[in-house]
């Protein structure tokens, strides 16, 4: 008997054991990536829109990577840096996630950026956010961008505008990191090539009122160069038009992206033949752009027309965190070292090109100079006019002469 309650108990102890190990082994074959986004605030609809192009990148990979099961923990900020950093640490140190994708705004990226270099364990992908000095300055070893950022989308744009005979803007723009890189983009070539800016209107983000701003735009201009994005574009664009205002615009990436072109308003059909720039263009004609297209409208009925730009950046930037994981087969083990060698070396066709990265794991693309045009279903979008290859952080210049100039501010370039 007593033999008996011997055997018993060895074989409880031993199942308990087993159970034990293959609950771990299982622990182990799920990853958990955090997946940061601006689901308030004034990017808010780009904020839903990238959430649905990371879904749409591990859906294609039928929810595995590194043939591991991919689970995320999502999380959402407003565009303000501290919200972010909260919403990450709360990611990171309580949800436990091993690798974290976002967020979506320009402060954002550089508040995130530092916060990385305290998990050293924990690898960083960028979602859409798009200021320079996210990789320029001080970058974290553990920070991976895998798009151009807000100056690169910029580049080319100047002589466009040029091209059109606007020799006199006026500047509207919200006063944060983002659209200093896009004015910087803009102004580098713009303004050494004859171009001139008479007046600027730095505006804080998330502004309601515009008349003040509205009121300051002189007559005597060619066109407004307005970087603004999200419900601030609406907002601006709905006062400008109620005040009367007939200029021709020039627009920022996210000043006429589909998250604004969908707004009701007379004016929205003014803003055809508006000129942008960016990484992406509604009406690029390869493979990919098309598959990448079918496949966001036929998961998301709650979508645009044409995936946002926040869609296909958030696309890129989850579905490089997914190949890195097939590299190394889903071993972060080592603090992630050899993933990070993956992503290091990662390089791909993604929807509107070659997505590749530099020395400070920051993306090295193509810029599309686009105009927005009515689309055969009768909605606005941005039709290519011409394509700028290869587009690297210091915009076509010389490391020397780069440097010289400066990172993007209110007042960086110059130009009288």
């Amino acid at each position: 008997m007593e033999k008996q309650r011997r055997r018993f108990g060895r074989s409880i102890i031993g199942a308990a054991v087993a159970l034990a190990f293959a609950g771990a082994v299982q622990a182990q074959e799920v990853i958990k990536i955090g997946l940061l986004a601006t689901l308030e605030g004034p990017f808010a609809a780009g904020g839903q829109d990238g959430m649905r192009g990371a879904e749409l990148a591990l859906k294609q990979k039928n929810g595995m990577a590194g043939g591991k099961k991919i689970e995320f923990v999502k999380g959402s900020s407003d565009a303000t840096p501290d919200k972010a950093v909260n919403a990450t640490r709360k990611l990171v140190e309580q949800d436990k996630v091993q690798i974290m994708i976002g967020p979506l705004s320009g402060d954002e990226g550089i508040a995130v950026k530092n916060y990385a270099k305290s998990q050293p364990n924990v690898t960083f992908v960028n979602g859409s956010s798009g200021a320079q000095a996210t990789t320029l300055v001080d970058p974290s070893p553990n920070f991976f961008r895998f798009h151009t950022e807000g100056a690169q989308w910029m580049v080319g744009l100047g002589e466009h505008a040029l091209g059109k005979g606007y020799k006199k803007m006026y500047l509207i723009a919200e006063d944060y990191g983002f659209p200093y890189s896009q004015v910087q983009g803009f102004m580098a070539s713009y303004c050494a090539k004859g171009g001139h800016i008479v007046g600027k209107s730095w505006v804080p983000l998330g502004t309601k009122d515009y008349a003040s701003v509205v009121s300051k735009i002189p007559s005597d201009i060619d066109a407004v160069l307005v970087v603004l994005g999200g419900a601030d574009a609406v907002n601006f664009l709905t006062q400008y038009e109620q005040a009367g205002g007939d200029k021709p615009m020039v627009g920022g990436t996210i000043t006429v992206d589909q998250t604004v072109l969908n707004y009701k308003g007379k004016r929205r059909d003014s803003l055809i033949g508006t000129p942008s720039a960016g990484p992406m263009s509604d009406s690029l004609d390869t493979a990919e752009w098309k598959k990448f297209v079918a496949d966001y409208k036929a998961n998301f009925k709650d979508g645009f027309p044409s995936p946002s730009l926040f869609a296909y950046l958030y696309y890129v930037s989850t579905r490089s965190a997914l190949e890195g994981l097939d590299a190394v087969k889903g071993d972060l083990s080592g603090n992630q070292v050899k993933y990070r060698a993956a992503l290091q070396k990662l390089s791909y066709k993604g929807p509107a090109g070659e997505v590749h990265i530099d020395e400070n794991r920051n993306g090295v693309g193509t810029t599309y100079i686009s105009e927005v045009v009515k689309m055969p279903d009768g909605t606005l979008g941005n039709k290519v006019i011409k394509s700028v290859p290869n587009i690297s952080q210091t915009l076509g210049l010389s490391k020397a002469e780069f440097q010289k100039m400066g990172l993007g501010s209110r007042d960086v370039p110059n130009c009288p």
